[in-house]
């Protein structure tokens, strides 16, 4: 079994969130367009003593593009 990188895991997730703060610092240029996808209302289960309720919603803009490459060029020189 293949042991998973956390290291480059770790790295891409900064690059998303690296990325999308400069995509809203950045507002109406193009770097903040993107798109949106996922659940627009959360989906219920209810069990009777528990409810559990799941929604997730990805926003995905060229600034984080460009953050993840980032982080994967960063990661070249740090192996």
């Amino acid at each position: 079994m293949k042991r998973v990188n956390w290291l480059l895991i770790i790295l891409v997730l900064i690059g998303f969130v690296i990325g999308g703060f400069i995509g809203t610092y950045f507002d109406g240029t193009f770097l903040n367009y993107g798109q949106s996808f996922g659940l627009n209302t959360p989906v219920e289960l209810n069990m009777g003593f528990i409810i559990l309720t799941f929604g997730i919603k990805f926003h995905i803009t060229i600034s984080s593009v460009i953050g993840v490459i980032l982080s994967f060029v960063v990661y070249k020189f740090i192996r």
